[in-house]
C-alpha cells in the first residue's frame, strides 16, 4: 500500500494510477466460493485422525463470529494479528489444513496502516480493513518468482517517493498479492474496479515492506513475499483473516 508520497503532484498521479495500491480499505467484500456439498448417496469419508497441541482444529487466536467468515473450503489461511487496535505492527502466519488439523507455518513480521485496524474503512482513513478476504491474484514488477496465482508482470508496480516516516519506498511493488477487498477477483491487482465504489477505498495488497507503516496494506520483508507467492494454491482456496488480535478473538 502506498504510504505518505513526496513527489510532484503529476508524477503521483501516474504512479497511482499505474500501480493500484492506494488509499485504505473497508469491511468484507469478498470471499472465497464455498465448496458445494458433496451428492447424495456419496459413501461419508473415512474418519480424520484426531488434531493435536501442532495441528490444533480451530485456528487459534480466531473467536467464533471470525471462524464464521472463512468459507469452508479454504484449506490456506493467512492469519494477519496486529498488535492492538490502533498499531502498525503486525504478525503474519500461513495455515494449512491437513487431516489432523491446521498447521502453522513460520511467523512473519509485517506492516499495516499508519492508524491500525477498523471494521469498516473509508477512503484515506489510514486504517487496514478488518475482516476475510479471498487471495486470488498476484503480480508484481519482478518476474513471478514461482507462484500458483495468476501473476501479472508489469512495469506498472512502480512506487515511488517515501512513505510516513521517510523511507524509500522503492521495490515496495516488487510482489505483490491481491486481497479482495472492494475488488474484482480475477483480474490483475492493478484492476481499477471498485464494486463498493471509490469511497471505499481499494487497492489493498500483500507487498514488499519499505520499513514503515502503510494506507491499509500489510507488508512483508522480500524474502517473506517471495515464500508466500510460492506457497499459496488457488487450488487451496487461499484467504487471509486480518486484524487486530482482540478483533480477531470475538
Amino acid at each position: 500500500m502506498i504510504t505518505a508520497i513526496r513527489v510532484p503532484a503529476a508524477v503521483l498521479t501516474v504512479s497511482l494510477l499505474l500501480a493500484g495500491c492506494q488509499s485504505g480499505g473497508g469491511a468484507a467484500q469478498t470471499r472465497a466460493a464455498v465448496a458445494a456439498d458433496g451428492a447424495e448417496g456419496t459413501p461419508a469419508p473415512a474418519s480424520s485422525p484426531a488434531a493435536t497441541p501442532d495441528a490444533p482444529e480451530e485456528l487459534p487466536g480466531l473467536g467464533p463470529r471470525t471462524r464464521a467468515g472463512i468459507p469452508s473450503n479454504a484449506r490456506q489461511v493467512v492469519v494477519v494479528t496486529g498488535k492492538d487496535r490502533n498499531s502498525s505492527d503486525s504478525a503474519v502466519v500461513l495455515y494449512e489444513r491437513t487431516d489432523s488439523g491446521w498447521k502453522a507455518g513460520r511467523q512473519w513480521p509485517a506492516h499495516n496502516a499508519l492508524k491500525g485496524w477498523t471494521d469498516h474503512h473509508m477512503s484515506g482513513d489510514l486504517r487496514s480493513p478488518i475482516g476475510v478476504y479471498a487471495l486470488t491474484d498476484a503480480g508484481g514488477r519482478l518476474p513471478d518468482p514461482g507462484t500458483r496465482l495468476p501473476y501479472d508482470h508489469s512495469h506498472g508496480f512502480t512506487a515511488l517517493g517515501t512513505g510516513f516516516e521517510g523511507e524509500s519506498l522503492a521495490g515496495a511493488f516488487d510482489y505483490v498479492v491481491a486481497i479482495n477487498y472492494n475488488r474484482k477477483p480475477g483480474t490483475s491487482p492493478r484492476d481499477w474496479t471498485r464494486p463498493l465504489g471509490g469511497r471505499r477505498g481499494g487497492g489493498i495488497w500483500f507487498h514488499v515492506d519499505h520499513g514503515g507503516p502503510t494506507h491499509g496494506c500489510v507488508t512483508l520483508e522480500e524474502a517473506d513475499m517471495k515464500a508466500l507467492l510460492r506457497a499459496l494454491d488457488p487450488d487451496r482456496h487461499p484467504v487471509v483473516v486480518m486484524g487486530d488480535a482482540t478483533s480477531l478473538a470475538r
